[in-house]
């Protein structure tokens, strides 16, 4: 079988990654849980322009989330644990799952995840652009799988 793609023109060549971006987007589940929030915050005293995703992911505890990146995509997950010791007699909060992806350009960094008050932020920031190739050296070790955990306080340890 043939796949036609929105980049299959012959015109079109060498445009394989933009390709795979595309098909990496249209695979993300449309589904609207939990909402989010993206924001631009202006340099400020010296520091880049950063972008915050912010999900609202009331319910869930810090160990419940699981905030990654893999292959210049940002993951955010969140898994309810059963509690076998409670009998409900009714139950309108499920607990359910989720998980979602957020395709980032090339050299976009996470900062910081901070889980305050059932708000989830997440914050990105792309890095200066140098003029002599620096930043190609450490391509590689920015395509591998990198894990934030989501502390009690803030910060990013990986």
């Amino acid at each position: 079988m043939v796949r036609v793609t929105a980049l299959a023109s012959p015109l079109l060549l060498g445009f394989d990654d933009l390709e795979r971006a595309l098909d990496r987007v249209s695979k993300t589940g449309t589904d609207g849980y939990p909402p989010y929030n993206i924001e631009r915050i202006a340099a400020d005293g010296g520091e880049p322009e950063k972008l915050r995703i912010t999900l609202a992911v009331a319910g869930f505890s810090e160990g419940e989330i699981e905030v990654s990146i893999e292959e210049n995509q940002l993951l955010i997950r969140g898994r309810q644990r059963e509690e076998r010791t409670r009998d409900y007699l009714y139950r309108g909060i499920a607990a359910r799952q989720f998980q979602r992806a957020f395709l980032l350009a090339e050299g976009m960094q996470a900062l910081s995840a901070r889980l305050a008050q059932g708000l989830l932020s997440v914050d990105l920031v792309r890095p200066p652009t140098r003029a002599d190739g620096a930043e190609d050296q450490n391509r590689e070790a920015r395509l591998k799988e990198r894990r934030l955990v989501v502390p009690a306080e803030s910060g990013v340890k990986r």
